[in-house]
């Protein structure tokens, strides 16, 4: 438990760290933001804000959680996988972000290439567990339901779904780093609830990046994470929880991000069938920016509920376990 706590406090301390080097690291190579076009106007300030900060998202978490796991003696094939995972996405955003920053525009990757990628990506989670012959889904500690060959496909849609909806909600500052906190920190507690410790190792290292990256991060935001932490932290919420049979739970504690995700999904489909918007702009924290609230009234609202269900969630796994 102690080694939990000395691992995100290792991570956030490396974090702090790396931040001011990093960040004129960027600006003397002009590693900046290029805001889309149709994004609120009062984000065109935002242009040219060093990004790619995702970078020590990984850096500073994979160094906490090894020391930790190595003080711990606590290591394994999952949380390679983990690690391994969390890497991946973490390059397949960079590259992205590189991308945009070449091409001078908010456009990377083509998005089907990305989604092929990420395909992949999570495939190596889902085809491991499935090799373990893990192939049932915990419906909330009541009862348990078994996919067998079909829980490859539940997986990557749940590890590639959680990625994207964490990329979606990287829109304002401190908006994904801090509702990325909570989730994880809810995710951490319930993996010390099933007595995995390696995981909540990793988890809370994680989280601890988190906190530290969203010092950074904060209105006004002097470092971006990109897709390069986005699609990383999503990822790793995802198959952290897959592989300890939390799934279901991730749609309570990360239900932020489900939120975010179905306002894109619903506005997409509104507009190509009825030719109306349901939602000023999607996802949904625009929304609320050209409903007349400031920027940080809408990412303090976000935070706060993210806090609520990962209290709830862990709360409730609690009383049911």
């Amino acid at each position: 438990m102690v080694l939990v706590y000395v691992s995100a406090i290792l991570s956030l301390l490396l974090t702090l760290l790396a931040g001011i080097p990093y960040i004129d690291f960027l600006k003397k190579n002009l590693y900046g933001q290029y805001i889309r076009e149709e994004a609120p106007t009062s984000h065109a300030s935002k242009a040219g804000t060093p990004t790619t900060g995702g970078l020590i998202i990984i850096i500073p978490a994979i160094i906490g959680s090894i020391l930790a796991l190595v003080m711990d003696q606590k290591t394994g094939i999952d949380v390679f996988i983990v690690l391994l995972t969390f890497c991946l996405f973490t390059f397949l955003g960079f590259k992205d972000d590189i991308d945009k920053i070449t091409k001078k525009q908010n456009k990377g990757l083509g998005a089907r290439v990305k989604l092929l990628l990420q395909i992949f990506i999570a495939a190596i989670p889902a085809f491991y567990i499935y090799f373990k012959g893990e192939t049932f889904i915990s419906i909330f500690d009541i009862t348990s339901i078994n996919l067998g060959l079909m829980y490859p496909i539940f997986a990557i849609l749940t590890i590639v779904g959680a990625s994207n909806a964490v990329n979606l909600t990287d829109g304002l500052d401190g908006l994904a780093s801090g509702t990325m906190f909570f989730a994880l920190s809810a995710l951490t507690l319930m993996c010390i609830m099933i007595n995995r410790a390696d995981l909540a190792i990793v988890s809370a290292a994680v989280a601890g990046r988190c906190l530290g990256f969203l010092y950074f991060n904060k209105h006004p935001a002097r470092l971006f994470m990109g897709d390069t932490g986005s699609l990383a932290l999503g990822g790793i919420l995802a198959v952290i929880a897959v592989i300890c049979k939390l799934e279901l739970w991730l749609l309570l504690f990360g239900l932020i991000f489900v939120i975010e995700a179905l306002s894109v999904i619903i506005q997409v489909i509104s507009f190509k069938t009825t030719g109306k918007r349901v939602f000023k702009m999607s996802p949904i924290h625009h929304h609320f920016e050209l409903s007349g609230l400031s920027e940080t009234q809408v990412v303090s609202a976000f935070w706060i509920f993210a806090f609520i269900t990962a209290i709830l969630a862990c709360t409730l796994k609690y009383i049911l376990s």
